[in-house]
């Protein structure tokens, strides 16, 4: 038997945090066992859904390479399918029309729930002879008896009582099938095994699995997967920061970082923190998977990132920092190697926002000097320092670290002073105190012209600010 896991969004919005981690856990059980990985977008609710947010799905989908081997395929394309899978319950009596009004339904339901009854509809249209020509729903007819036995790859065995469940409707008056009819004919057409899902749709399975055996359909195996809760317990949303993937790309995560952060949202093996998509693949396993809701933690999440930018080869980091320095109107052509950059500054940021934001004095001169570190250094003191370093650095015939290295020290030695008393102006000039990696290496990679430069304006603002 191949295996054949899915992914199937309904497109009314972003691909979130949780629907990734969904995709991901499907897509790693299709790859660790051989088999094959589909993407079904779920577009049958027509008011809803859209083609932007099938887009960002999409988009979501190919930034955290979980490639498909099949889709996307879409439920808007498969109506016959539904119908004809209708046809075959109506004709066997597993499915009646209703013709109850909305005004009935309420009165049902609110006298349930008076008599402390869980709210369900009441069978009234069963037996009924309901004509074609008037509006009406066609409604699944489930057993009044029994149970419905299935065993949860996460949860263990699970029974639900027939007579719990709901006549549901598989067909609305507009003639559109629902969600739990669609789903029952598409994994059994797509000859998916394995379903992975959240715990959402626990109650769904086996309303499903009676409409499957209906049909006389596989059942496929199903692992339902605990939902993610923010840092105070609740259900994980957009008051807890961001919940789309594609925003954790604005924001300057890496893809690997976050799939390797969403993987251990409730799945682990032994201790082991970092793991290469490799071995997600090699190791993952459903049964792994934890029963209890997992808590998103922000701050993990940026130690993660943080690894991968450490660790990972610098000229990829500098592409896809190229964009946040755009967005920041620096055009990183016009300034020092930007891989260079990246080796020097990568083990101070927790996210690309964060590395180019540290890196624009890079690109550009301070427009003034109002950090802390400069108001320490960038005093009357500080002059002499200044003017004897930048007149050494200009007159350097080779800028590279060496050269500028020996110019600091023998600022100092001339000066018979500390050398932070040379160094702790330098630094402040050149950058306004920020993170920057040693004095050497920060003045060569910012270049000759533009640190004699701010060299000269740091002069003038120690000279303005005495003047004032």
């Amino acid at each position: 038997m191949t295996i054949r896991t899915r992914f199937a969004p309904s497109p009314t919005g972003f691909l979130h945090v949780g629907g990734a981690r969904t995709a991901l856990f499907s897509w790693l059980y299709a790859r660790r066992h051989g088999g094959q990985f589909v993407l079904r977008i779920e577009d049958t609710d027509l008011e809803r859904s859209t083609r932007e947010s099938v887009n960002a799905i999409l988009e979501g989908m190919t930034w955290l390479g979980l490639e498909y081997d099949e889709g996307p395929l879409y439920q808007t394309e498969r109506f016959e399918h539904y119908d004809a899978a209708i046809d075959k319950l109506l004709e066997s009596g597993q499915a009646y029309r209703c013709n109850c009004s909305k005004e009935r339904l309420d009165e049902i339901r609110d006298e349930q729930m008076r008599n402390k009854q869980k709210p369900r509809y009441d069978g009234h249209c069963r037996e009924a002879q309901v004509s074609t020509d008037e509006p009406h729903v066609i409604r699944f007819r489930n057993p009044d008896d029994g149970d419905v036995c299935f065993t949860d790859l996460v949860r263990g065995e699970l029974a639900f009582s027939n007579n719990e469940l709901d006549d549901l409707i598989i067909r609305r008056t507009d003639g559109s099938p629902t969600y739990n009819l669609t789903v029952v004919v598409d994994d059994a057409d797509m000859e998916i095994t394995h379903v992975i899902r959240g715990d959402d749709h626990l109650n769904n399975t086996p309303r499903q699995i009676n409409m499957l055996r209906a049909l006389e359909l596989p059942v496929p195996e199903y692992a339902h997967v605990p939902m993610i809760l923010g840092d105070d317990g609740a259900r994980l949303s957009k008051r807890h920061g961001a919940v789309s993937v594609m925003q954790y790309m604005e924001n300057g995560y890496l893809p690997e970082a976050l799939l390797n952060y969403l993987v251990r949202l409730g799945w682990s093996h032994g201790d082991q923190e970092i793991f290469s998509l490799d071995e997600m693949v090699q190791l993952f396993s459903v049964e792994g998977i934890n029963r209890a809701a997992s808590s998103f933690n922000t701050e993990k999440l940026n130690w993660l990132n943080q690894q991968y930018i450490k660790d990972n080869d610098p000229a990829r980091v500098a592409r896809l920092l190229s964009g946040h320095l755009g967005k920041r109107d620096i055009d990183p052509a016009m300034g020092p190697d930007l891989v260079a950059v990246v080796e020097a500054q990568r083990e101070r940021a927790t996210t690309l926002e964060e590395l180019a934001d540290i890196s624009l004095f890079y690109y550009s001169d301070p427009e003034s000097y109002s950090s802390k570190a400069s108001a320490k250094a960038l005093k009357p003191a500080a002059l002499e320092p200044l003017r004897m370093a930048g007149e050494q650095l200009a007159k350097l015939e080779n800028w590279e670290r060496e050269a500028i290295h020996a110019v600091i020290k023998s600022t100092v030695e001339k000066l018979d002073t500390g050398f932070g008393k040379v160094a702790m102006p330098l630094r402040a000039a050149v950058t306004d105190g920020a993170p920057s990696p040693e004095l050497d290496l920060t003045l060569f990679l910012i270049g000759r012209g533009a640190v004699i430069r701010r060299i000269d304006n740091a002069i003038a603002h120690i000279e303005a600010m005495g003047e004032a």
